[in-house]
């Protein structure tokens, strides 16, 4: 298996651990109050969007060539960097 193969499979495994998280925080909206469901419904579509980047940066890793290939996976880092962020942040806000 290639660096860029084990590269693309470790994504692909992140990208389903966080979606679970998000459906967890979407549990847990349902059971909260209000106007707590409102906000935390709202933060669960935010963290979709960006989740959402990092699919697509991987769209853009196993399309691209070997010569773009570090570029685009520095990208994919970026985004998953972002993501992460902001999912940290949801599950201490919502705790």
């Amino acid at each position: 298996m290639s660096n860029r193969e084990a590269y693309e499979q470790k994504l692909n495994a992140r990208l389903e651990e966080w979606q679970a998280e998000i459906d967890k925080l979407r549990a847990k909206a349902r059971e909260a109050e209000a106007d707590s469901r409102i906000e935390q419904e709202k933060e669960a579509e935010r963290l979709e969007a960006k989740r959402e980047e990092v699919r697509e940066k991987l769209k853009e890793l196993r399309e691209s060539s070997d010569d773009a290939w570090d570029d685009i996976q520095e990208g994919a880092e970026r985004a998953w960097q972002a993501f992460s962020d902001s999912f940290e942040k949801a599950r201490n806000r919502f705790k």
